[in-house]
């Protein structure tokens, strides 16, 4: 009679936590994965903008990957501090107040818009309204352009746009700092074991959605000119297939932090702790007090300590976990991972715009709609092949190591699968190959007085790209009057050809293997699917394989060294190795600003290549791991086995004394 009415009891508390929403752990779930998909759209969006920004701001690769990777700063400098407080603060509200600093961040980054004046572009560029001294001036007449607009005031100006940069990605760091440790353990502590891999693999696949929708709404915004707040529409000369445009990119910030400040509102009502969700083969018949205990959250070793003992006793639980030789193999995994994932995020969509000759808009919506969402599945299907199956840890690691077989195969292939370098005629450069050609052009434009840093892209009939008509000695221009744009340039001295001697088209000649975009874009996606198979098993791996007071923890060590070993070096070193494939510079105030021409086949074989390392690199940690835990295994079987039993019996009774 007794455990009857201690049923009901336990029946009717359910059903009262039930009517609430902000009791559900699956509401949690929803509420984190919305939280996690805006943040990284913030994030994210920056990515897809990035060339963008270089070519605004006159950007190196290697300084704009360094503006990406700032935002992990903050997050590093505050990992400690999140994982002495995990256990002692209302977690979901610390969520919403990180999630309210992501908000003012994105702010942050859209202000050097409104700091600057005009974007200023070539002003050679030939129109109705405009002189012509981009094409050759043989009476010498030609305007030179210089660095005379090369002030302390200019200067000055690129600081401070630097600054709000770099202090808008610190705060997004700080931001994000208790989101993911804090809602990752406050699902893994108060949902069942069984559907706690699921629920991870959903969360991580929602998420994904952030960088995907990022990068479509940076493939809507670059659409617009970059100051249509300040000049009409109609006035606007350049398109966006003019290697001179820039995006708006400034808009996406303001759309990006208006949905994350939504999407921090609902955690000031989730409690401290909620009811612990029934797995499938959990019964009613659960006591009052298991109902009380399970609410209540998970003791602490740290929880008696000071802020100033737990900075002291860190570093010999740090090492204490990095002794586990799993929970370590598979974080260095993942930071390979992480390393090859940063690549693609910051510079995939400028590899496609230099290789394939797309605009950055088209490259933006093929990464957001294609890439990012073939990751996402993977995701998901990891997740739910683990739940299916319900795999132990060696069966984990070797899901793994099978992802990452397959995703070398075929991700090797791409390598090989891209485009020559375009040839182009600038100052300074002649093109691959053809120096006998270039001393021609060299020769034929030498009495037309062309200004050094001129930048108004043309396509010759002889199939040679040139910075501008004056380079290829062209002396007339062709207009369409009724929209305002250049049909062609005629009469170009170093231009020869058949029947069509002397002419040419405005923009780039392109690199002329357009054919071979959506093979590798395929190529890509499959390679993304098949590693993002790891992502949930890895992640399983790792809270499995350390003790149960530890597992906020080590997901605080976790997000730190992929934070530390990938995220923040990462963009600087893969800018790096892109800018050291430059070909030639645009110049401001005397020295490199963005690049204008890359050797493609180098950009490709150096850039792709560094992913490949990555890829291999996390091949290996997965191996070990699955070696490791098959060891693991075999010793647990010895141990019982029916004869390690029998002897064990025989000495706990004292029979076994004399063996």
């Amino acid at each position: 009679m007794t455990a009857t009415v201690q049923n009901n009891y336990v029946h009717q508390d359910r059903k009262t936590c039930s009517k609430n929403p902000f009791s559900s752990i699956k509401f949690f779930v929803c509420c984190h994965g919305f939280l996690q998909l805006s943040q990284l759209l913030v994030s994210g969006y920056l990515k897809s903008s990035i060339s963008t920004i270089e070519k605004r701001f006159g950007l190196s690769s290697q300084m704009s990957g360094l503006v990406a990777s700032f935002n992990e700063i903050g997050n590093v400098v505050l990992i400690v501090f999140v994982s002495y407080f995990g256990s002692r603060v209302h977690r979901p509200r610390v969520i919403g107040c990180g999630a309210l600093l992501v908000c003012v961040a994105g702010f942050i980054m859209s202000l050097p818009h409104f700091m600057v004046g005009p974007y200023e572009y070539d002003q050679s560029i030939a129109s109705v309204y405009s002189n012509l001294t981009d094409i050759c001036q043989l009476d010498g007449t030609s305007t030179t352009l210089n660095n005379s607009k090369c002030t302390s005031h200019s200067t000055k100006a690129t600081t401070h746009v630097l600054s709000f940069l770099f202090i808008g990605q610190f705060l997004l760091g700080v931001g994000g700092v208790p989101i993911q440790p804090f809602g990752i353990s406050y699902i893994d502590d108060f949902a069942s074991q069984r559907n706690s891999p699921l629920y991870i693999g959903i969360l991580y696949a929602v998420t994904f959605m952030g960088p995907g929708v990022a990068f479509i709404l940076g493939s809507a915004m670059l659409r617009y000119y970059v100051d249509i707040d300040k000049i009409p529409a109609a006035d606007v000369i350049l398109t966006p297939k003019d290697p001179r445009w820039v995006g708006a990119w400034w808009m996406g910030f303001l759309v990006t932090a208006s949905v994350v400040g939504l999407s921090a509102v609902p955690y000031f009502f989730f409690p401290r702790a909620m009811q612990k969700e029934d797995s499938e083969t959990e019964t009613d018949n659960k006591a009052r007090t298991d109902l009380i205990s399970e609410c209540k959250p998970n003791p602490e070793i740290f929880q008696h300590l000071s802020l100033i003992d737990f900075i002291k006793l860190f570093p010999r639980v740090l090492l204490k976990n990095l002794k586990n030789p799993v929970s370590l193999l598979v974080i260095l995994a993942q930071v390979n991972l992480s390393a090859m994932v940063a690549g693609i995020a910051i510079f995939m969509a400028k590899f496609l715009e230099r290789q394939f000759s797309i605009t950055a808009s088209m490259a933006n919506l093929i990464l957001g709609a294609i890439n990012i969402p073939g990751a996402m599945v993977g995701i998901i299907v990891g997740g739910a092949i683990m739940k299916k199956f319900q795999m132990s840890l060696k069966q984990c690691g070797a899901m793994c190591v099978i992802g990452m077989v397959l995703c070398i195969f075929i991700g090797l292939p791409i390598i090989f699968l891209g485009c020559p370098t375009q040839t182009f005629f600038a100052a300074g450069h002649t093109p691959v190959g053809s120096e006998e050609v270039g001393e021609t052009i060299s020769k034929c434009n030498s009495k037309c007085h062309c200004p050094d840093t001129a930048y108004n892209p043309i396509c010759g009939y002889d199939g040679i790209e040139y910075v501008s008509p004056c380079y290829a000695g062209c002396e007339d221009v062709s207009f369409d009057f009724r929209e305002n744009k250049v049909l062609n340039y005629t009469k170009c001295s170093c231009i020869p050809g058949s029947g069509r001697e002397g002419f040419a088209q405005p923009g780039s000649c392109g690199s002329g293997c357009s054919h071979l975009l959506w093979p590798f874009v395929v190529l890509s996606c499959i390679a993304g699917f098949v590693a993002s198979t790891t992502q949930t098993p890895s992640f399983i791996l790792i809270l499995r394989s350390v003790e149960q007071e530890d597992k906020s923890l080590v997901i605080g060590i976790q997000f730190m060294l992929l934070r530390v070993l990938a995220w923040m070096p990462c963009p600087v070193l893969y800018g790096r190795v892109i800018d050291s494939t430059c070909l030639l510079w645009e110049r401001k105030c005397d020295s490199n600003a963005s690049c204008r021409y890359y050797n493609n086949t180098l950009f490709r074989q150096r850039y792709l290549g560094l992913q490949l390392v990555f890829e291999v690199a996390a091949f290996i940690c997965f191996f070990i791991v699955f070696i490791v835990l098959r060891n693991q295994e075999k010793r647990a079987l010895n141990n019982h086995s029916p004869e390690n039993q029998t002897l064990t019996t025989m000495v706990e009774n004292g029979e076994g004394s004399s063996v």
